[in-house]
């Protein structure tokens, strides 16, 4: 199953060594990350040190390890999909544009725990419980 991963997914596994971090190393998915959200994660760097206790050269290393997990989508394959994305999601939540779009590109699910996603019915949306029973 093709399965994108939400930021705030991926900074939950920077921040702590928990079943998230668990489930992108150890489950058989094919994970996928729009190449737009590492430039989102970077933002947030110094939140994720402080909240994780890692150095800045210990979280640039997590980072590297967790993405040879994952795939991440270049965004013109990305922008292909943005006016249907935005159909979809545009009037929820446009900063998740992004996500549906990554997903009609890969035909893959969401894994997100924002409540938001469900609002929206043409793409699958997994939270962390449902992505661990799976």
């Amino acid at each position: 199953m093709n399965i994108i991963i939400d930021t705030n997914i991926f900074i939950s596994a920077l921040i702590k060594d928990s079943l998230t971090r668990e489930i992108i190393v150890n489950s058989p998915f094919h994970f996928f990350i729009p190449e737009g959200e590492l430039i989102e994660i970077k933002k947030y760097e110094k939140l994720i040190i402080k909240k994780s206790g890692l150095s800045a050269i210990e979280l640039k290393e997590l980072i590297r390890i967790l993405l040879k997990y994952m795939n991440v989508v270049r965004n013109d394959l990305i922008l292909e999909h943005k006016n249907k994305a935005k159909e979809i999601m545009g009037k929820i939540d446009k900063d998740d544009v992004i996500f549906i779009a990554t997903a009609l590109a890969k035909n893959a699910v969401i894994w997100s725990d924002d409540k938001h996603f469900q609002k929206q019915k043409e793409i699958k949306i997994f939270t962390t419980k449902e992505i661990k029973n799976l």
